[in-house]
């Protein structure tokens, strides 16, 4: 689980866009780099190269 203050202040490292946490996939996902960033014993892996693209039903699921 991410604390909410760090969740406040991560961005994309791609985009620069807020991120949305899911908890249940452990993931960071942002919609406009259409990436999702693991989150491993609740440290965030902000590495292009680590994270996986998302699909198109999973970009419509992040709200705003």
């Amino acid at each position: 689980m991410l604390d909410a203050k760090l969740l406040e202040i991560l961005v994309c490292p791609v985009s620069k866009t807020s991120l949305a946490y899911r908890r249940d996939v452990d993931e960071l996902w942002c919609r406009a780099s259409r990436l999702a960033y693991p989150v491993r014993d609740g440290i965030p892996h902000m590495l292009e190269e680590e994270a996986r693209p998302l699909t198109q039903e999973e970009v419509d699921a992040i709200s705003g």
